[in-house]
Formats: structure tokens, C-alpha cells, sequence
């Protein structure tokens, strides 16, 4: 990964980092996987030309919803279509998969896509426990054995020296596919630290603890071949239109979306409604408002204004994006609103 020469401990402002898309492929209501995954293309394009550093697809799956359940192969649709942005995972989760099959399938796309991919790992399962049990995972994988599924990965790409390997990752050996960690608690944080590996917080969905999690990173950093020192990135919720009133109408969306999760239901994303207030409870709101509070929504100088305050409370290496709008024309100039109003554009 192409690494910034600046001081972790040092500020810097939204002009100084890069600015990166995370998506899930939304399929939004009444549409079909088949479209999403030609929005996800379309909108690939779009974030390479408007200068967006990298675009991440997250795995999902028994989700009505996301289209992104495959992800390795939409990560090869994605990259195929463009030409120098970079593509990846965030993420992939390691314990619904062999370690061998990973290394292969992004050995292969590292191979069709030099340097330009990325991947990054989960260790939580990204589905039910019903799910779970399809994807052929064991009664005991609860990710507690995260770090020896990551060890066994990460030899795959660069073998001990001297090993004899009776199993080889072919592609993969000898190629050099940045492997970043992924997480919402202490777990991945640390254990990045100690490995000298990038990290990546899920604040766009589970803000709570990131504040202490990039503190327990950055203290627990060693320095590694991949990296010098800490680099950390955050996930923001950012719906920025021409107005604010329309941005906190297209914020509805996700709204609904995460206000079927915590009811315990899916579906695919819903247009967007004038009002939340027939539909939502206030201990409902609450517990959405308080999930998604990372979130930059209005106008440009409003998103500005959200942007830079989140950059100075956590002085973040990089941000990721995630935006769950409805009407792809509306997400597309989301992202070009946003596009200025951080100066990659």
C-alpha cells in the first residue's frame, strides 16, 4: 500500500489523507442483484475519475439486500472495469473460509490486477448462525482461533524462509497482497498492532468503542516489513446533496435499513420517506441515531464541517465511505459532492 509521509501523532486535515468508497452493493427494493452489481461497476468508474483512493466490497450473505456475497468475484467485475483504483476486501471474514482457497483467489486476482489489490480481513462470520452452518463453519468457530487462520494466510503468500511447503497457494506465493484488519472492538485492533498490519474500524455501524480501539492500536504498533508505523483508517456514513434537507431525506434509507436489523429483519433498501416518525418508536431512534452517529449527512459545508470534526477526534490515516442511497443517480452525486468537498476531485 502506498503509505502517507506523515506522523501518526501528528494533524492532519481531510486535504491530507485519502479518501476511499466502501461498498455492499445495495439492491434497493422492487430491483435486482443483477443491477446492483452494474451500479457497483458504474460507480467504481465514477470514484476512479473523481480520485478516490481505493473501493471495498464487505461480505454478506442470506442478506435480501446486498449483492456483495461473493465477494471475491465482484472484487475481479469491479477491477476488470477499471484501471488504477485500488479494489479489495473490507472484508472478507476468514473463519467462513479456508485459508488456502483465500490466498488462491487473491493470488489470482493480484495476478490479473498488479497492484491494485487489497485485503482486508474479518474474523466475525457476516451472516447468522443458521447461515453460518451452510458455510460449512464448525460449532467451535467463533473466531477465537482468528490469529492461526490469519498466521496459516499470511505464510501462504510469503513462506517462512527455509520451510518446505507440501501445500502452496498457487497464485499467491511470492505475491504481495496488502492484508489489512478489520474490526469494531479491541481484538483486531490489537492484534494488528502487534503484527504491523494496517487497521480498519467499523465506526460507520459500531462507534462505541472506536476511540479506545485506535488507542490500543496505535500503542500496541511494532514496526513491520508492511508498515513503519501505525496506519489507521475509519468508516464513515456520509449522504451529501445539494441541500440539507434533501440529504436528510435520502439518510432515511439507512435508517430504515438499520432499523430492520435491530428488529430482526432484512430486506432490500427502501426509498427514501419524508418522515421516520410513523415508523420508528423513540427508543428505536435512539439506538439508530446513536449506531449510525458517524455519519456526515446534508449539504457540502455541512458534510465539510461533520468530516473535519470526525478527522480531528481521531486523526484518522485514511477514511472510507459507505453510503446506502436508494436512487443510484443520488449516490452517485453523493459522491462527487463529497469528491470537492475533501479536494481529490
Amino acid at each position: 500500500m502506498t503509505e502517507p509521509h506523515l506522523d501518526h501523532t501528528a494533524p492532519k486535515t481531510l486535504r491530507d489523507i485519502p479518501i476511499s468508497i466502501l461498498d455492499l452493493a445495495p439492491i434497493t427494493a422492487g430491483s435486482t442483484a443483477a443491477q446492483s452489481l452494474r451500479n457497483t461497476l458504474d460507480l467504481a468508474q465514477h470514484a476512479e475519475k473523481w480520485g478516490y483512493n481505493r473501493y471495498w466490497l464487505a461480505e454478506h450473505h442470506n442478506m435480501p439486500g446486498i449483492a456483495s456475497s461473493a465477494t471475491s468475484v465482484v472484487i475481479g467485475h469491479v477491477a476488470g472495469g477499471t484501471s488504477k483504483i485500488r479494489v479489495g476486501a473490507g472484508g472478507i471474514m476468514l473463519p467462513n473460509h479456508a485459508p488456502l482457497v483465500i490466498a488462491e483467489q487473491f493470488g489470482t486476482l493480484e495476478s490479473l490486477y498488479p497492484g491494485r489489490i487489497d485485503l482486508g480481513l474479518g474474523r466475525a462470520p457476516g451472516s447468522d448462525q443458521l447461515t453460518s452452518r451452510a458455510l460449512r463453519r464448525g460449532p467451535g468457530s467463533d473466531g477465537q482461533d482468528f490469529p492461526d487462520r490469519l498466521g496459516e494466510l499470511r505464510n501462504y503468500f510469503q513462506p517462512t524462509s527455509g520451510s518446505s511447503m507440501r501445500i502452496r497457494a498457487i497464485p499467491g506465493e511470492g505475491l504481495h497482497v496488502p492484508i489489512w484488519l478489520l474490526g469494531s472492538s479491541g481484538f483486531s485492533a490489537q492484534l494488528a498492532g502487534q503484527l504491523g498490519l494496517p487497521f480498519s474500524f467499523a465506526s460507520h455501524f459500531a462507534p462505541d468503542y472506536l476511540m479506545a480501539a485506535l488507542d490500543l492500536y496505535r500503542t500496541s504498533f511494532r514496526p513491520s516489513s508492511e508498515l513503519s508505523k501505525p496506519y489507521a483508517m475509519i468508516g464513515v456514513n456520509v449522504i451529501c446533496a445539494d441541500t440539507d434537507e434533501e440529504a436528510r431525506r435520502l439518510a432515511t434509507s439507512p435508517y430504515q435499513q438499520f432499523l430492520n436489523i435491530i428488529r430482526g429483519r432484512t430486506g432490500q433498501l427502501s426509498p427514501p420517506v419524508d418522515s421516520m416518525d410513523d415508523l420508528w418508536n423513540l427508543q428505536e431512534q435512539a439506538i439508530v441515531k446513536r449506531q449510525l452517529s458517524f455519519s456526515a449527512i446534508g449539504s457540502p459545508a455541512t458534510v465539510r464541517a461533520q468530516l473535519e470534526q470526525f478527522q480531528q477526534s481521531t486523526n484518522a490515516d485514511e477514511i472510507i465511505v459507505a453510503a446506502a442511497i436508494y436512487d443510484h443517480e443520488a449516490r452517485l452525486r453523493s459522491y462527487e459532492l463529497l469528491a470537492d468537498v475533501v479536494g481529490i476531485k
